[in-house]
């Protein structure tokens, strides 16, 4: 199993900055992608962008492109999602997950965190 443990969230005025962690522990040799997600209240989870473990090649959704990046340290087994320009419509509990390769979906979730953007 992997563990994820997430840090970062917190309150910020439109316009601001934060920055995301998610340390993982466990079997991390099995980490094939780290993904990004959130939910807000009363919406359903959406996905806000992933990175491979072994490669720097980002992806991201529409409605983050520009804004957030994805970034990991693999000495440290962390991931980062770096959220600039932020938006009160980007406030939600927001989460890691991992999958091994070859899987359709995420098998692993951090616990999450809120972000509350304020206008």
């Amino acid at each position: 199993q992997v563990q994820l443990v997430e840090s970062g969230g917190g309150l910020v005025q439109a316009g601001g900055s934060l920055r995301l962690a998610c340390a993982a522990s466990g079997r991390t040799f099995s980490i094939y992608a780290m993904g990004w997600f959130r939910q807000a209240p009363g919406k359903e989870r959406e996905f806000v962008g992933r990175i491979t473990w072994s490669a720097d090649n980002p992806y991201y959704a529409d409605s983050v492109k520009g804004r957030f990046t994805i970034s990991r340290d693999n000495a440290k087994n962390t991931g980062y999602l770096h959220m600039n320009s932020l938006k009160p419509e980007d406030t939600a509990v927001y989460y890691c997950a991992t999958k091994p390769r070859g899987a359709a979906g995420y098998d692993f979730w951090g616990q999450g965190t809120q972000v509350t953007v304020s206008s």
